[in-house]
């Protein structure tokens, strides 16, 4: 086939960074996400896309010919946030999709994970997002399997539209008889980061399908409860990340669990206590097998949700089981399941960082971590980006005042690097996609 005509594709705005071009940030106050104590006067080296050295000052390193200096004195710069909880398309909405990214991409955050939408879409906004079409985080997305009961759920038909729900391969009904082999191979075929185990599941089939994904390397993503298996089934599984801390409390079960539509009912008297030994014994499990727990801890407390007493004893009951899996030593990423209106200049991930630390007590240092670190890791691409060092993606995000003496100094925020590529925080007021340097 000969092509008569030779088009260059969309416009790249926002692509990454293009090796050779050498950028030094010098200056900066950074907390690089591993652990470290925060670098005052500190240079970050980065050539296109990735960080070449991160040195003080007066290093020799930070001294390259040729290199832009951009001067951030008296800033504060973090690894680029995570969101380890999204979903942006249920149903597909591009425009509204492509509003949420742009707000995100300003806002510091340079990586979400999706946990399952209709991937045709994901798909091609992941793409967009990777080569810079929009502006937009990295997006790391899961293919979906569950029980058949499941997919009476109508958000299973949004995210199927044209196809039948539990027959795609980004949304498959499994059972005992389901050929396993075939069906990861058909998940990782959408090209998904992994497999979300998500309800009307035994024990003995969530054990199966995290064997299988891990063969064909592929991480899964699970609920924390899958109905009927229980908290503790799931981590025994050998799943490597689970959600929501409120199902979490499922483990305390009086009775059997049965299906997803039928959650027994919880004793939210005993377990807001925080010091529960069954919980306990699952904490340390979680904590010995490397188990992440996307917590969605403000998720109650949103202002979708919030007013209603169901939703305020869940916001206590994830106050309580939240701050008692980080007294265990378990590792917390910082997912959402939710966004704030429109109008709102900050995304939720903000409030959830803010929850986690004023609500439920816990170190900003620590928060930040699993904001940054921690959720690359729950993503799967913790060797890529997570933490300011030599070798991993210019992912970066700065701020005026110091996040780490006040959380809500995140809204402080001036400038997104993404692959090293730079969006202005002040670029976003006009709403308007701008490139930047």
């Amino acid at each position: 086939m000969t092509l008569t005509t030779d088009s260059a594709g969309a416009a790249t705005p926002y692509a990454p960074g293009e090796r050779g071009a050498v950028v030094v940030y010098r200056g900066a106050t950074l907390f690089d996400g591993t652990g470290a104590p925060p670098r005052p006067a500190t240079s970050i080296v980065v050539d296109g896309p990735v960080i070449r050295a991160v040195v003080p000052d007066g290093d020799p390193a930070a001294a390259v010919d040729g290199a832009e200096v951009v001067d951030l004195t008296g800033r504060f710069v973090t690894p680029g946030l995570i969101d380890a909880h999204q979903h942006l398309a249920t149903p597909p909405d591009r425009p509204a999709a492509e509003a949420v990214l742009r707000r995100l991409a300003h806002s510091g955050v340079t990586g979400v994970r999706d946990m399952a939408d209709d991937l045709r879409q994901i798909g091609d906004l992941a793409r967009a997002a990777l080569v810079g079409e929009i502006a937009a985080p990295d997006i790391h997305y899961a293919a979906l399997m569950a029980g058949p009961g499941f997919f009476d759920d109508p958000r299973t038909h949004q995210v199927t539209r044209g196809a039948v729900p539990g027959e795609v391969p980004w949304m498959q009904a499994v059972t005992d008889t389901t050929d396993l082999p075939i069906a990861v191979a058909l998940a990782r075929g959408t090209h998904a980061a992994a497999i979300k185990v998500y309800a009307d599941l035994e024990a003995p089939l969530v054990a199966a399908v995290t064997a299988e994904a891990h063969r064909q390397s592929i991480p899964v993503w699970a609920h924390a409860a899958v109905f009927p298996a229980t908290p503790g089934q799931v981590v025994a599984a050998g799943v490597d990340t689970v959600s929501h801390v409120t199902l979490l409390a499922h483990e305390t079960a009086t009775r059997p669990l049965t299906s997803y539509r039928d959650k027994p009912p919880v004793d939210h008297a005993s377990l807001v206590t925080g010091a529960d030994g069954r919980l306990d014994a699952l904490f340390a499990r979680m904590r010995e097998q490397g188990v992440v727990l996307d917590a969605t801890a403000s998720l109650w407390s949103s202002a979708e949700l919030a007013g209603d007493e169901r939703a305020d004893a869940n916001t206590e009951l994830a106050v309580a089981l939240t701050a008692q899996a980080h007294r265990a030593g378990v590792e917390l990423a910082t997912g959402t399941d939710y966004e704030t209106p429109p109008g709102d200049p900050f995304p939720a991930l903000y409030d959830e960082l803010a929850f986690l630390v004023r609500r439920c007590g816990i170190p900003e240092r620590d928060v930040l971590r699993s904001a940054t670190l921690v959720g690359a890791r729950s993503a799967g691409v913790g060797h890529l980006t997570g933490s300011v060092e030599p070798g991993k993606l210019a992912d970066l995000a700065v701020f005026t005042r110091d996040p780490l003496a006040d959380i809500g100094h995140l809204r402080t925020i001036t400038l997104t690097v993404k692959r090293g590529r730079r969006l202005a925080r002040a670029d976003y007021s006009t709403d308007l996609p701008r490139e930047t340097r």
